[in-house]
């Protein structure tokens, strides 16, 4: 049985640092000291919890090329990506800083009381079990609101981005947290089941895949925990007659590659209306092949590397198979160890694996639609509900298409992004529950009815 996890640059196979797992001890002890530590953070006021909070913001803005750089190192991703990830963590951070209070504040209902109010309250210790893919952003967007709601939390990070888990640590405890509000361990599976079946521990968050996601509900199901899910994604990205491809093609394109394609959000299914498709093409591939390949470190590189070679392996079978049921490939499909070309796929079909398979790569599947109705029949032919793109110069005919999309969300003109100030989250297969926004703080307290006569 493996004791240590390592850190590997996907870039150069470098070993970066090998950290050692927990032992049972240690994370008992790590439960003891969260346990100790909301029995105080839940009594400071929130306006302390906010200024702290403010500060990490503060310490993200200052130190944001030092973190930049071990993103970078850790998971491939061009280094002015990785930079962006930072600063959209100082923004988030900000974000709750200023409206926490607000969020949180009592909720008055006139009812034949003297007085009623909702009133929101923190859990306890909430266990985040987090990926690789954004390694900073998925912790603050989550650990942001919750800690600023008086929750502390544990987080189990990814084992190939534990220096980033590390590095969060200790910047919540530069920013002045008290000791057992943020912290890291590092853990199997065996240990992250206990984790969750233990009494201190009150709920969980996973961002990760759809089987991850069913056994971590399942655990804290059969423990009556409450869950929040955000898992995979199969996004379409349509395309109507009337798109304005010369103005959205570059976002079409930065949906799809940004990050390497390993995003849950990324346009992955191009559904192409038959009128516009062959003209679509050609300007998609212009666009992509502008992209510069490289060093993930050089701040000229738009893609590089993905996180680990066996992720590189499982997009390069998926493309293999689906070309064995018709799909061409129109550029790219090339893989040398964690690297995998930029990939465009025509002649795709719904019984192929790039059209109902999540693909965690820079894998373009372009599937052509009669017409309209067509399109949004095919963008709903998936188990995953994430989020759907449109590009359309008719936003009458956009409007009416929202009741139309299940997916949680629904972006016109513009790429599925995360946002501080809107919810993120999932139907179906993606999951459920929401991050960001006032739901996102709103998920993990509890909503207690006061009722004063």
């Amino acid at each position: 049985m493996k004791n240590t996890v390592k850190s590997i640059n996907p870039f150069n196979n470098e070993l970066l640092q090998e950290y050692k797992l927990f032992s049972d001890q240690q994370i008992a002890q790590v439960l003891q000291q969260t346990a100790s530590s909301f029995s105080k953070w839940k009594k400071e006021p929130i306006d302390d919890r906010a200024k702290l909070l403010s500060k990490v913001g503060k310490l993200l803005e200052l130190q944001k090329y030092k973190f930049a750089k071990l993103i970078t190192q850790e998971m491939g991703k061009p280094l002015v990506q990785s930079i962006a990830e930072v600063e959209k963590c100082a923004w988030v951070c900000e974000f709750y800083a200023v409206n926490a209070d607000d969020f949180l504040c009592d909720d008055l209902i006139e009812t034949e009381a003297r007085e009623s109010f909702i009133s929101y309250d923190p859990l306890g210790c909430i266990l985040a079990i987090m990926p690789w893919n954004f390694p900073f952003w998925q912790v603050l967007r989550f650990a942001a609101p919750t800690l600023t709601a008086g929750n502390t939390v544990i987080l189990k990070h990814a084992a190939n981005v534990s220096g980033c888990a590390m590095a969060l640590e200790q910047l919540f405890e530069e920013a002045g947290y008290p000791k057992g509000c943020f912290q890291v361990i590092i853990a199997d599976h065996q240990q992250v089941e206990s984790l969750i079946e233990n009494t201190i521990v009150k709920a969980v968050t996973l961002t990760g895949s759809e089987k991850a996601g069913r056994h971590i509900a399942a655990i804290a199901g059969k423990n009556l925990k409450k869950t929040v899910l955000e898992l995979g994604g199969n996004n379409a990205c349509i395309v109507w007659e009337d798109a304005d491809l010369d103005g959205h093609v570059k976002t079409m394109v930065n949906a799809r590659m940004l990050n390497a394609g390993q995003s849950c959000i990324a346009a992955k299914r191009f559904i192409v209306v038959a009128d516009i498709y062959e003209e679509f093409i050609a300007k998609f591939q212009q666009q992509v092949q502008l992209l510069h390949q490289g060093d993930p470190m050089d701040p000229e590189t738009d893609i590089s590397v993905l996180a680990r070679p066996d992720l590189a392996d499982i997009v390069a079978q998926q493309v293999t198979d689906s070309v064995a049921k018709g799909a061409e490939v129109l550029i790219g499909h090339k893989k040398d160890k964690a690297y995998y070309a930029p990939t465009i796929l025509t002649k795709v079909t719904p019984d192929m694996p790039v059209f109902k398979e999540e693909v965690f790569g820079p894998v373009a599947a372009i599937i052509k639609a009669k017409d309209r109705e067509e399109s949004l029949a095919l963008a709903a032919n998936t188990a995953f509900g994430l989020g759907t793109m449109l590009f359309t110069q008719d936003l009458k005919a956009a409007r009416h298409c929202i009741d139309q999309i299940e997916d949680g969300a629904f972006f016109i003109n513009e790429m599925v992004k995360s946002d501080p100030r809107l919810p993120f989250g999932g139907t179906k297969a993606s999951g459920y529950g929401r991050e960001l926004s006032k739901e996102g703080i709103l998920e993990f307290v509890n909503k207690k009815t006061v009722f004063l006569q």
